[in-house]
């Protein structure tokens, strides 16, 4: 009598991303020329590749802020062609900029975020405390803050927001000791949680530790994938 199949096999995880010869422009000029990548359920992949290759690109292709102009594209289930809108929503993006309101408090900035999903009081605590900006600091407001307070405070916010893919652009920039130890204690609590996370950085010994796999990224190409 032949085995029962296995559910896990009859039903593989659908990835998290998948892009096809993914080009996008920024002016007139291709800032992904190409690309194509898969991301499965729970990975944290590295980009890695010199300034300009095109990982920022990429990442914003993925949150879908960047149009494809050709190729095929989709995150989580959504069609990048015709459903960026439907991305946003379920995915986080911490770039260059914070994203934080200067007049408002840490915590108003925190609440703000996470009440696009619904997040409860005790959520956005819990936000508060995980990347060290609560208490007191929690009342300041943003423009008041440090640049490595700043960038904590944008991670609380990403905390609070519960994306389900992670998109983060040299997240330790700005961050003393502690504050990378703290990040890094979040995104392997995020990826327990369910999370999927892609990273682009320079750090490379700090964010390979965490990899899972790490993906080359040259001239808006994927080159290569370890």
């Amino acid at each position: 009598m032949d085995a029962a199949p296995d559910p896990e096999h009859e039903h593989p995880a659908r990835p998290v991303v998948e892009l096809t010869d993914a080009v996008a422009l920024l002016g007139p000029y291709p800032a992904l020329a190409g690309a194509t990548i898969r991301v499965d359920p729970g990975e944290i992949v590295l980009l890695r590749g010199p300034n300009g290759a095109g990982k920022t690109t990429l990442l914003r292709v993925c949150a879908g802020l960047v149009p494809l102009s050709r190729g095929e594209g989709r995150v989580l289930g959504h069609d990048l062609r015709t459903e960026r809108a439907a991305v946003r929503p379920r995915v986080g993006l911490l770039g260059h900029s914070n994203g934080l309101y200067g007049d408002l408090t840490v915590r108003e900035n925190v609440r703000f975020w996470g009440a696009l999903v619904g997040a409860t009081g005790d959520e956005i605590d819990a936000a508060l405390e995980r990347m060290a900006v609560g208490g007191r600091l929690a009342e300041v407001p943003a423009r008041k803050l440090s640049a490595g307070q700043r960038r904590r405070t944008a991670l609380a916010c990403l905390v609070a927001r519960r994306a389900q893919l992670w998109l983060l652009d040299e997240p330790h920039a700005g961050l003393d000791a502690a504050g990378r130890d703290q990040l890094d204690d979040t995104l392997r609590a995020a990826v327990a949680a369910g999370a999927t996370i892609v990273v682009a950085s320079h750090e490379l010994e700090r964010a390979g530790s965490l990899a899972t796999r790490t993906v080359d990224v040259v001239a808006g190409q994927v080159r290569s994938v370890a």
